[in-house]
């Protein structure tokens, strides 16, 4: 009885070190695991941190841009950063009559490639400790690294900081923000 009841822990634990192993590969964002094998916008509706982006990205019409082949690297702002928005902002941006604007806040969320957070702290390193990201919405993001940690300055002087890093989809890469990053307008 004792050689079976030890087959069972040893089976037990091997069992156990498996699960937690696969989910450390799954980073946590928002309560839910991001699954490396699913795309940003199947993987972010999952995220109860962003509800208000993926709000944002339906009534932008950007949902199959973001299931789409990629690589993006998404700068993916909480519900908290929206909710520090000017009270009204996000409920006057989610109207259709606002479509093009909130487009373009959102695509300055978002550059083109694979840009893991190592990578981008070098690029900013090697140029002086600033590096300048083109996003496809046509914004200029400056990422800044100060001592090792990693911040997003907008067109309008907005810091946001990354939170969560590296988190990889099956079409590019999610960095979680504290702050929607702003274009001039």
């Amino acid at each position: 009885m004792s050689k079976t009841i030890a087959r069972i822990l040893v089976l037990s634990a091997a069992l156990s070190a498996g699960f937690a192993t696969a989910y450390a590969k799954n980073p946590v964002v928002g309560g839910a695991p991001m699954y490396a094998s699913k795309n940003i916008v199947e993987n972010a509706v999952n995220s109860k941190d962003h509800t208000t982006l993926v709000a944002a990205v339906k009534a932008a019409g950007l949902v199959g841009t973001l299931e789409g082949a990629g690589p993006y690297t998404v700068f993916a702002p909480t519900n908290k950063a929206f909710d520090a928005l000017p009270p009204g902002t996000v409920d006057t941006l989610l109207k259709p009559e606002n479509k093009a604007k909130l487009t373009k806040i959102l695509t300055c969320h978002v550059v083109a490639g694979d840009e893991l957070s190592a990578a981008v702290k070098k690029m900013a390193m090697s140029a002086g400790g600033e590096y300048d990201l083109k996003t496809v919405g046509g914004c200029t993001i400056k990422a800044i690294d100060k001592g090792g940690k990693l911040t997003l300055t907008d067109e309008n002087g907005g810091v946001a900081h990354i939170t969560v890093a590296d988190v990889k989809q099956s079409n590019g890469v999610i960095h979680v923000v504290d702050k929607v990053l702003l274009p001039k307008m």
